[in-house]
């Protein structure tokens, strides 16, 4: 292997692949005994315990546009991107606290199920399709992308259609296998990766400590970069004034101070956490105790998150900039944020960088399994099952979901062999987000009034939907040009291109807020209670001790870290 590895990260290497694939055969052999059913295939028949649950989660969510992407954000805007994570931990207390017990009351599978079933079938099958499409063209194949390209940079840079098809085939034994299957090697991969992840950072921190001649303590390199990069280590951006550089405007552009925290970042979060079948499938077979306690431990892990994927990011920042890295690894004699990651695993030892490649391997694999499965939960249970084939039997339903599986794959592989989508081109972070983003203000309009307000009607629904899609399409790339560039609403600001545009985030609350409007409008002229509204129970959404205990714990972690970099 190129790039300083040798036999022994090659040997820590391949331990993890055979160590999880064992694993996985072995959760998949226990299940032999009897007849796989497509509740055992889907959701793993309710066998997840809170820890698998909370470790999948996470396992899932973290991937390469995290580990380079983050790491890169946290070189260019510092601490601030942790607010994506921390956002997330307190969405997820709202998640299993309120969404959760209606979703398994209802006893669904997925997403389009609880469509149906609180709106109408027309509803239910646009989404499933929609889902289908962004799964597979956004997020499967920018996964796959970034991930390929990542671990061939880090490996030397002369393997990346190799990597792609090692990771598509890796992912594709643990996924083959079932929810369970990938809920219990999810625990695997989660292990791996957040021990890689902190050998990383520990690093990293002692770098900086060793570059101000403070010895080997990551205590002191932590204090050093604070002084170093005191502008790294703030959570809000003020609104940049007059005669702000474009550099700050950049930054408020992404992350715009604390409008951003009344607009587009519970919107993102509730979207991603509470209506994503992706992440959501993970609980639908676990009794409530055990899907609360799984999400809010999923919480207390995403608080961490950031000293893992950012902080490397902040210290290689440090570093370059008291010429430790060199400038020549980015065209154009600049460094490019998005190698901050793979410049710091430069800098461990043997050994270690074979652990630190396991665990971005283990990131992304876990990604790529989760996606893929719930791609094939949607299409064999709300189109195979629903449309096509409704007499299907159960074995048949997991064979066509296997199917599903290796052509979704196959697809993603052709689609990123020579990145026919441009993902490479726009920055796979940003291309994820984009195009997610533009949904997301339709869908949380339509889950949150459905759940919340018995007179949301179907049609409502429908308007909302296409409305928060031509609103974000709107305000991202129109408003500016129409409305102005300054106004009650929203300033835009010169991008580094010169084009005025308006806060990704902030775009994202205003088209949240319109269509929530637009649906409450079009509800009015419905009846007074829908026929299909939800019937929500006294005490449904009371939680246990041992809930509010986890619900404390983190919103206090959460408090402290805000007082602290404020």
């Amino acid at each position: 292997m190129g790039n300083g590895f040798n036999t022994l990260d090659l040997s820590v290497f391949l331990l993890y692949l055979v160590g999880v694939s064992a694993y996985g055969y072995y959760v998949y052999r226990s299940k032999q005994q009897a007849q796989v059913t497509t509740q055992d295939y889907f959701l793993a028949e309710g066998s997840l315990t809170w820890w698998a649950i909370g470790a999948s989660m996470i396992a899932s969510n973290i991937s390469a546009e995290q580990f380079i992407g983050m790491s890169g954000s946290g070189f260019s805007l510092g601490v601030a991107i942790a607010a994506y994570e921390w956002v997330a931990a307190i969405v997820l207390i709202f998640v299993a606290v309120f969404f959760m017990p209606i979703y398994l009351r209802q006893k669904i599978y997925t997403m389009p199920q609880f469509l149906e079933q609180r709106y109408n079938s027309t509803l239910s099958l646009i989404m499933s399709i929609f889902w289908l499409f962004l799964y597979v063209l956004v997020n499967l194949t920018a996964i796959l992308y970034l991930g390929a390209l990542a671990i061939n940079n880090l490996t030397g840079g002369e393997h990346f259609h190799l990597v792609l098809i090692g990771l598509a085939v890796f992912a594709l034994v643990l996924t083959l296998g079932g929810m369970k299957v990938v809920g219990y090697t999810d625990v695997v991969q989660v292990t791996v990766l957040i021990v890689g992840g902190l050998a990383t950072s520990y690093i990293a921190l002692t770098l900086v400590s060793e570059k101000f001649g403070l010895g080997h303590n990551i205590f002191a390199g932590f204090q050093a970069m604070m002084r170093d990069a005191d502008d790294h280590f703030h959570m809000v951006f003020e609104k940049p004034g007059p005669n702000a550089s474009q550099a700050y405007i950049g930054k408020y552009l992404a992350l715009p101070g604390l409008a951003m925290y009344a607009a587009g970042q519970w919107v993102a979060n509730l979207n991603y956490w509470g209506c994503n079948q992706y992440i959501t499938q993970r609980a639908l077979g676990a009794n409530l105790h055990t899907a609360r306690t799984g999400i809010l431990f999923a919480g207390l892990i995403k608080i961490i998150m950031p000293v893992i994927v950012m902080l490397p990011g902040i210290a290689a920042y440090v570093l370059h900039k008291n010429g430790s890295l060199q400038a020549e690894m980015a065209p154009g004699g600049s460094f490019n944020p998005d190698n901050a990651y793979s410049a710091i695993l430069n800098f461990l030892p043997n050994g270690l960088k074979g652990l630190s490649l396991a665990a971005l391997t283990a990131a992304i694999v876990a990604s790529l399994a989760g996606k893929v499965n719930s791609i094939s939960t949607i299409f064999t249970l709300d189109i195979y099952k629903r449309y096509l084939h409704k007499e299907a039997t159960e074995q048949k339903q997991v064979w066509v979901g296997r199917l599903t599986i290796l052509v979704a794959m196959l697809l993603a592989v052709l689609l990123t062999w020579e990145d026919v989508l441009g993902i490479g081109g726009e920055g796979g972070f940003i291309f994820i987000q984009k195009y997610t983003g533009f949904i997301s203000p339709g869908i949380v309009a339509v889950f949150l009034l459905g759940m919340f307000w018995k007179r949301t009607t179907g049609t409502a629904a429908v308007a909302g939907m296409l409305a928060g899609f031509l609103l974000s399409v709107f305000f991202n790339n129109f408003a500016p040009s129409v409305l102005g560039h300054d106004n009650v609403l929203y300033t835009a600001f010169p991008n580094a291109q010169g084009v005025y545009e308006i806060p990704f985030l902030i775009c994202m609350g205003w088209s949240f807020f319109f269509t929530v409007v637009l649906m409450v409008l079009v509800s009015l002229a419905g009846p007074h209670i829908n026929p299909k509204a939800l019937h929500l129970e006294p005490g449904m959404f009371k939680v246990s001790p041992q809930t509010l205990t986890l619900i404390v714990i983190t919103l206090l972690l959460i408090t402290a870290l805000y007082v602290k970099f404020w």
